[in-house]
């Protein structure tokens, strides 16, 4: 069985998606969640960059197709990394030159995974060229202003700005402020000028504050006592239910009413090997499918 096959069949067995074209695109959002896994400090990047750029595509005013196409493409954008070691990907230190030039294979395996796949049109752009940058100096092609897809110019952007605004082992995430400013001080050379105007727009409005630092609609990620912002609560959370902290495994207890309220209360306890393996919130794949299929049916269906 294909590693795409896999994920299709994983996608399959999840309830209320209609299409069997819904169950391939569920598969790569799947797919895409678990890459996200392997690093305990990015819980929620690929929801935060898909909510950033469908914020901003919608500012820009692009059609409501082009919309959702894009919060797909910031969902699957980092899909590549895939392809990365794990040694590189959860690097607490500067990372070497060498590792560096890794690092930045990314997106062209991301490009070689979407060869051939049915709904590649869909999303390449978004994976292959998202750290493209006006001034010609982004990677892996070196492309200049107009020649840089629209996907990609947007989910540049948020995907920059949510990397700014978490906390990484060495940092915590910088106020929304100061990486909105980083973003002005860079426009035209690491950050598209129009699309960044709008965006900053949309900061100073105070309309990515209820993303930054949560990883879906109303949930913040929450502390780990160890290692910071990194316990993931899923949407279908209860009281009771037992969560880990991806970089330590210390255990948590969720206590409180709704999702939206739940905190973690240290057990003590370590989790065994066993649970660690990465749960995709297919309750939250399953919401964006249902968003984006109705809307994205043309391309879904090839038409």
């Amino acid at each position: 069985m294909s590693l795409f096959d896999f994920f299709r069949h994983r996608a399959t067995q999840q309830g209320g998606l209609g299409s069997q074209d819904e169950k391939v695109l569920a598969s790569l959002l799947v797919m895409a969640w678990v890459v996200e896994a392997r690093d305990p400090y990015t819980g929620g990047h690929l929801w935060r960059v898909s909510r950033f750029s469908h914020l901003l595509a919608d500012k820009a005013g692009l059609s409501e197709e082009e919309v959702a196409r894009i919060a797909v493409g910031g969902f699957l954008h980092d899909l590549g990394k895939v392809g990365i070691p794990d040694a590189i990907l959860n690097k607490k230190d500067k990372l070497t030159d060498e590792e560096y030039a890794v690092i930045k294979t990314h997106p062209d395996v991301g490009r070689r995974m979407l060869a051939g796949h049915p709904f590649s049109t869909l999303v390449l752009d978004a994976v292959f060229a998202h750290h493209e940058t006006p001034d010609g100096r982004g990677y892996p092609q070196g492309l200049r202003s107009g020649q840089i897809p629209v996907v990609a110019r947007i989910v540049g952007i948020c995907d920059a700005f949510d990397a700014m605004t978490s906390s990484r082992p060495y940092r915590r995430g910088m106020a929304v402020e100061k990486a909105l400013s980083i973003i002005r001080d860079n426009l035209g050379r690491q950050f598209d000028g129009e699309f960044g105007e709008q965006f900053l727009a949309l900061g100073e409005a105070g309309r990515l504050d209820h993303v930054v630092g949560h990883t879906d609609e109303g949930i913040p990620l929450r502390e780990c006592l160890m290692c910071g912002p990194v316990v993931v609560i899923q949407k279908n959370a209860k009281p009771g239910d037992l969560v880990h902290c991806p970089a330590c495994s210390s255990e948590y207890r969720l206590e409180g009413d709704a999702a939206e309220q739940l905190k973690p209360v240290a057990t003590g306890a370590k989790v065994s090997p066993g649970r660690l393996a990465p749960r995709p919130d297919e309750t939250l794949i399953r919401g964006l499918v249902q968003q984006s299929a109705r809307l994205l049916s043309p391309a879904l269906s090839g038409g």
